[in-house]
């Protein structure tokens, strides 16, 4: 994908990816009291960066920020549905603090739809289309050790552990100590 001034852009104008029986597609306003549903949880807050409390306020912020984001091809985030319709989740793709020609994936569940395998979906998805019409060559995904459900998901969807030492994030108070997940265009 390039622009008309010839430069590589790596999300078209409009994103929707389909496939593993999932729909990704971009958040809508429609879908703020759904994010508040699906973000306002102790567990999400946990192991994200999302801010908590995560009421209406906070999903008006986090939509705008994203869609800011998206507007500067930093990032992408895709709400994760089966059908297009409610999301159950997301998933995001950024190409921020990596090298060109890599990304890191990040993913929630809302809690009512976890051990559906959401995620996994998911991630297939979105780092199918990175390496397809992206055409990265890697993708990321930083998980703390601890976070074992991520670690699943990881290993389902076809992410190795690298050999690289944890990078160290402060988040809410607590260090955070996140190790490197590579999967590599096939």
């Amino acid at each position: 994908m390039t622009t008309e001034n010839g430069t590589r852009r790596l999300f078209p104008s409009r994103l929707r990816l389909s496939g593993h029986g999932l729909v990704l597609r971009e958040w809508a306003d429609d879908d703020l009291p759904v994010m508040v549903e699906l973000f306002d949880n102790p567990e999400v807050a946990y192991w994200t960066p999302l801010v908590s409390p995560f009421g209406l306020g906070a999903a008006r912020d986090y939509l705008e920020k994203a869609r800011r984001s998206r507007a500067t091809g930093g990032r992408v985030h895709l709400a994760i549905t089966t059908d297009g319709g409610r999301a159950k989740g997301e998933v995001l793709l950024s190409r921020s603090m990596w090298d060109d020609g890599t990304a890191s994936l990040g993913y929630a569940v809302g809690p009512a739809y976890r051990g559906q395998r959401l995620a996994v979906r998911a991630v297939r998805v979105l780092t199918d289309f990175a390496h397809t019409a992206a055409r990265l060559s890697q993708v990321f995904l930083e998980i703390e050790r601890d976070n074992e459900a991520s670690i699943r998901v990881a290993r389902a969807a076809g992410f190795q552990l690298t050999d690289a030492p944890p990078s160290v994030v402060e988040d809410k108070g607590r260090s955070l100590n996140l190790y490197t997940w590579s999967h590599s265009c096939p």
